[in-house]
């Protein structure tokens, strides 16, 4: 399934750089544009972030409950990730509003 046509990136290359990073280290803050920096590749009109947020949210949790991490542990930091990738969104809208001045 494509997710990013600008870049032409499949949902299955997304979920293996998201799982590589979870292997290296559980807790990172993963964010699209720390999977797009990893794929050699650049955000360009950001329309497809809110679906890899929510490719990253849904493989943290799954990830997450293979170990056993507690729910109470999990939940702040799935917030902490929500929060981070609403701030790289508006970015759009901004690139957008300007585009049609």
């Amino acid at each position: 399934m494509l997710i990013c046509s600008c870049n032409i990136i499949a949902k299955a290359q997304i979920e293996d750089v998201i799982d590589g990073f979870l292997a290296q280290d559980p807790w990172l803050l993963i964010t699209p544009s720390r999977v797009y920096q990893e794929m050699d590749k650049r955000g360009q009109c950001c329309g497809c972030f809110p679906n890899v947020v929510s490719l990253i949210s849904a493989r943290v949790q799954a990830f997450h409950a293979k170990i056993h991490t507690p729910d109470f542990e999990l939940l702040p930091f799935l917030q902490q990730l929500q929060s981070v990738a609403s701030a790289e969104s508006p970015r759009r809208t901004v690139a957008l509003s300007a585009a049609s001045a």
